[in-house]
């Protein structure tokens, strides 16, 4: 139905003054009339004069005052959109659609396209869709950033009511009209962000550089030439820093401090901190490579927290094995190389400090609380016992902590359960371990790092002392504020760490042959029988057990396995697919089994006597959750690709969980994420 433009307002009463004058005059005409009839019908006659002028005046010129009124509307109209069209500011009209229906010339060089415009809004601008703009459902306003043939912008949207846009008018009455335009302003901040992007660039991180393997570097080389190694390894540092424009500055013989900017790191991380195999070519007869650890700290609120970061840094990066850099910023913890096995140290003086320091704690301590990894393995168990003989020995109250007796576990378990020379309460599952916990007793966590997947988590924040000894590498999550921490990822195994600490903490201490045979399988299950991460400390521990009464041939019968199992793991080598021609990846189906994952460890073992092999990967679904275990002997580093999916471990040892994917997803992100690592360079 078509809708008439009605006069309201001033106007409106203007214009009908002189029909409410004549009213009036009628009104006096009657009047008249009860004083003196010739007086009223003379009054009256004129009254009939009046309103035949008046009336025919009000409708012969109302249609022209309404045309010279939409006459000065529109010239008002032409103005207004003659200045919104010479506008600085980009300025478009949008429908209720997005669609563009004008534009003024700030917006069309803006966005370098001609007069006339009227397409989507999207095409412009991808981001901003349909729904993201306002709508009839009380979204008035929006604002988002975008970019646009290398300019940023922020795009300011504001909706305009047809129907406010006529209430507003003091001519017009349309209360009758609905709908929408949507104004767009677009505000060019590209110098903004590029001034902005510079101070940042600008902006001084701070990285600490340390030499591993300093003191074994020097030795391997003649007395003599000892100062030309040292003065070669400044001087490839010094040079690569002053490359970047920073500043390196030497605080010990074996520790430097730099300074760089923000932008300079930018440039470390494209290179992948190129300098950690650069200084490994420094040789002039040593016969081991000198490796470093870079520790960096970045977007700290000052320079203090940047120092502190670096400090982190680095710390993450020696507990890490070295040979690596670390970048620390407030929201994350970024690593680099890592490719190098570990060298192991030969000198015992620091196992001896933490033996010193581990027995004073227990001392000062009425109970002792020993707990290793959720679904333990024969090392952290093996541990385990090592601590607990150690607290028997200071005749202090002790507790393994064990919720779940896995199948590779059960035959240690099942030599103290039921012997007379134990205590009945020498494994707690976690609810008694947490009611024993006071505020006189020590936690001692072996073989773990990581306080998520410790066997009860939630010990952790009952016990005040708590003692972290470990041989894997330190990731971003860390048990804080250790009484204690002995973390060395040189170490073959955590049994390995605590048969050294068991000879320091008392003279001659007598070890049961259990026990022994528990630490010595320990050391076997995690060096492959002696065939990986073996040093001289290794079979040392090994000798020292072996002396305190641990037999090869019990320890070899704890090892046998059940039919099912043996089946199990031959089914999972024999079903490998072989990726990219040296990586195997299979499934471990071992559904009626108690401990598959233990399972598809031992297959991914196996599959790493297959010649051309570089690595293994054998996926176990286990009480909802995608279980993968990694296997490598050298030549890649499987510990990064499992931090890369949420898990960690060692360089040729390594493991993950998933949770809420399938198997054959879980396959396909470990394929990408190998696949992704390839092409940047970190493996291969």
């Amino acid at each position: 139905m078509k809708k008439r433009i009605k006069l309201k307002g001033r106007i409106k009463t203007y214009i009908q003054f002189c029909i409410y004058l004549g009213i009036l005059l009628m009104v006096v005409d009657v009047a008249m009339f009860l004083i003196d009839l010739r007086a009223g019908a003379l009054l009256s006659g004129f009254t009939v004069f009046y309103f035949a002028i008046t009336l025919s005046l009000y409708f012969y010129n109302r249609p022209i005052l309404m045309n010279e009124l939409v006459s000065f509307a529109t010239e008002y109209g032409q103005i207004q959109k003659k200045l919104l069209r010479e506008l600085d500011l980009p300025y478009a009209l949008l429908d209720d659609g997005g669609k563009v229906i004008w534009t003024n010339a700030a917006f069309e060089n803006a966005v370098h396209q001609p007069k006339g415009y009227s397409k989507s809004i999207t095409a412009l601008f991808p981001a901003i869709t349909r729904d993201r703009l306002p709508d009839e459902n009380g979204v008035d306003e929006a604002q988002y950033e975008v970019e646009y043939e290398g300019s940023e912008f922020v795009a300011r949207f504001r909706k305009i009511s047809l129907r406010d846009m006529a209430a507003n008018s003091d001519m017009i009455d349309a209360a009758d009209y609905d709908g929408y335009l949507i104004a767009l302003y677009l505000y060019d901040e590209t110098a903004l962000h590029i001034a902005l992007q510079e101070v940042d660039d600008q902006s001084l991180a701070v990285g600490m550089i340390y030499l591993d393997n300093y003191e074994e570097a020097l030795e391997s080389v003649e007395e003599v030439r000892r100062s030309l190694l040292i003065a070669l390894i400044d001087r490839k540092v010094n040079k690569y820093i002053s490359g970047f424009d920073g500043i390196c500055k030497k605080l010990e013989k074996d520790k430097y401090l730099v300074i760089l900017r923000k932008k300079a790191i930018a440039q470390l991380q494209e290179s992948r901190f190129d300098l950690l195999e650069d200084v490994k070519t420094v040789n002039i007869g040593n016969e081991m490579a000198v490796t470093i650890s870079i520790g960096v700290g970045l977007n700290g609120l000052t320079y203090a927290q940047n120092y502190e970061f670096a400090r982190n840094a680095i710390d993450l990066a020696l507990g890490r094995g070295g040979d690596q850099a670390v970048i620390k910023t407030p929201e994350s913890v970024i690593y680099y190389g890592g490719k190098s096995q570990q060298v192991e140290k030969n000198t015992r003086v620091k196992a001896r400090v933490k033996a010193h320091a581990l027995r004073e704690i227990i001392t000062s301590k009425d109970l002792v609380l020993v707990m290793g990894h959720r679904m333990p393995d024969v090392d952290s168990f093996g541990a385990a016992v090592g601590i607990y003989r150690i607290a028997q020995t200071l005749e202090r109250k002790a507790h393994i902590v064990l919720n779940d007796v896995t199948s590779a576990i059960s035959p240690m378990v099942d030599l103290f359960r039921n012997n007379p020379e134990y205590e009945e309460d020498m494994i707690l599952n976690n609810q008694a371990a947490i009611e024993a916990a006071n505020s006189n007793c020590v936690l001692v966590v072996v073989d773990v790092n990581k306080p998520s997947i410790t066997e009860c988590p939630d010990l952790l924040r009952f016990c005040k002392s708590v003692v972290v000894l470990d041989h894997h590498r330190q990731g971003t999550e860390t048990i804080e504020n250790a009484t204690l921490s002995y973390v060395e990822p040189y170490a073959s195994s955590a049994c390995e760490m605590v048969s050294e600490i068991l000879q320091y903490t008392y003279d001659n201490i007598k070890i049961h042959a259990e026990e022994a045979d528990c630490m010595y399988s320990g050391i076997m299950i995690d060096t492959n029988n002696f065939m990986t991460k073996t040093g001289v400390r290794t079979f040392e521990a090994a000798a020292f057990l072996r002396r305190s009464g641990a037999d090869v041939t019990r320890v070899r019968k704890l090892f046998r396995e059940d039919a099912l199992e043996y089946k199990a793991r031959a089914d999972a080598v024999s079903q490998a697919e072989i990726y990219r021609q040296c990586f195997a990846i299979s499934i471990c189906t071992a559904d009626d089994l108690p401990s598959p994952t233990v399972i598809g460890a031992q297959a991914a073992n196996e599959l790493l006597n297959i010649r051309g092999i570089k690595a293994s990967f054998v996926l176990t679904d286990f009480q909802g959750k995608i279980y993968i275990s990694a296997r490598s002997i050298d030549e890649v580093n499987v510990q990064i690709i499992m931090e890369r999916m949420g898990g960690g471990g060692h360089m040729s040892t390594a493991a993950c969980q998933m949770e809420g994917v399938g198997i054959i997803e879980a396959i396909g992100v470990l394929k990408r994420t190998i696949d992704s690592m390839i092409e940047s360079g970190e493996i291969l």
